[in-house]
């Protein structure tokens, strides 16, 4: 069932948002070559907690951690242990906070180190994919809309779009409906409608948008061995627009400049 917030529900996961923004925005600057990503799962459980929330992930059924972190050829749900990171590695965090009963969800790509080209434009059109995808959480817009956007700017480069995986609805659970594919023709399926929150994650490939989930049961992997990348807001449908509840303060300049429609000014 599709549940409508209301405002005081939506200021609630704003101040959820807050948390998985702002320990997001700490890990990207401690993410160093030579950490172990169980290092970094124990300072954003630390940082969730210290600011009031509870990491979400934890038990989410039977996950051990308080993040995803995926590395290179990983697209999601990389388990924290003791792989230490390398220069020119690329490494997607995911995090989530439950503060009075709601939830935020985010996640984001980042480089360790310097990264190949090929890395680099692939973080760059994936995060674009996002935000072209969220400018599409009009209220009287489909819910295939934002699937649409994304789609077209991935492929347009070349990229492939992952379809085993989608975004979803978020409330007082990680995952709630609707089910949000990152692909599929525009005008099709729900209208929004102001009060809807959802998790837009494009998770993008180099190559094809085939994977395959390793045997720990968790770790989805490219099927081709490229590379791919995963970025995530939570947000809300309103009268005046999308509003992102995960928007990271480090990022805000850069992200509200993807936002912006393609060709209109500063």
């Amino acid at each position: 069932m599709i549940t409508l917030k209301s405002p005081r529900e939506i200021e609630k996961m704003r101040r959820s948002g807050k948390i998985t923004a702002a320990t997001l925005s700490m890990l990207i600057k401690a993410a160093k070559a030579g950490m172990t990503t169980r290092q970094l799962d124990a300072l954003a459980e630390k940082s969730i907690r210290e600011l009031g929330g509870t990491p979400t992930f934890i038990g989410y059924h039977g996950y051990p951690a308080s993040i995803c972190a995926s590395v290179n050829d990983e697209v999601v749900h990389g388990i924290p242990g003791d792989r230490a990171l390398r220069e020119g590695d690329l490494l997607s965090i995911d995090s989530g906070t439950t503060l009075d009963g709601y939830v935020s969800d985010s996640a984001v790509t980042i480089p360790i180190g310097r990264v190949s080209a090929e890395a680099a434009q692939l973080m760059r059109v994936t995060q674009e994919c996002l935000m072209l995808g969220i400018a599409q959480m009009q209220v009287g817009n489909h819910l295939s809309d934002i699937g649409h956007a994304v789609q077209t700017h991935a492929e347009r480069h070349g990229y492939g779009v992952v379809r085993d995986l989608v975004g979803h609805g978020v409330g007082t659970k990680m995952h709630e409906e609707p089910q949000v594919p990152n692909y599929g023709e525009p005008g099709r399926g729900l209208v929004l409608k102001a009060g809807l929150v959802l998790a837009i994650e494009p998770m993008i490939n180099a190559g094809t948008h085939v994977v395959r989930v390793l045997k720990d049961g968790w770790t989805v992997v490219t099927a081709d061995g490229t590379l791919s990348a995963h970025f995530e807001h939570t947000i809300a449908v309103t009268d005046e627009g999308p509003k992102i509840l995960t928007l990271r303060e480090v990022n805000e300049h850069e992200d509200a400049a993807l936002y912006r429609p393609q060709g209109e000014a500063a």
